[in-house]
């Protein structure tokens, strides 16, 4: 057996789990685990979301070691590079 953590960013908050899977399993196990008892009911786990292993993006049939912190990530509310003008327009107007 293995031991993996999966978690979710929300805007307030993060959900984290600790999973015992067995030798061999693979992301899409750790995401019909948590999906199955409902860890991570926001979340449309099995079908949009992008997934990554210590902040690095992974493909769902990549094999997992001990100790893995799988992350499900959200799409992004704004871009980036957007987020940051506004920002910058309204500190010059205050």
């Amino acid at each position: 057996m293995i031991n993996v953590e999966i978690v979710y960013a929300l805007t307030q908050r993060s959900i984290e789990k600790s999973l015992k899977l067995p030798e061999g399993a693979r992301i899409a196990d750790v995401l019909a685990q948590a999906a199955a008892d409902q860890a991570f009911p926001q979340v449309s786990i099995l079908v949009n979301a992008a997934v990554g292993i210590f902040g690095k993006l992974a493909p769902r049939d990549q094999l997992l070691k001990e100790g893995d912190r799988i992350e499900i990530y959200r799409p992004l509310l704004e871009e980036p590079k957007l987020a940051r003008r506004k920002q910058a327009r309204a500190q010059k107007t205050r």
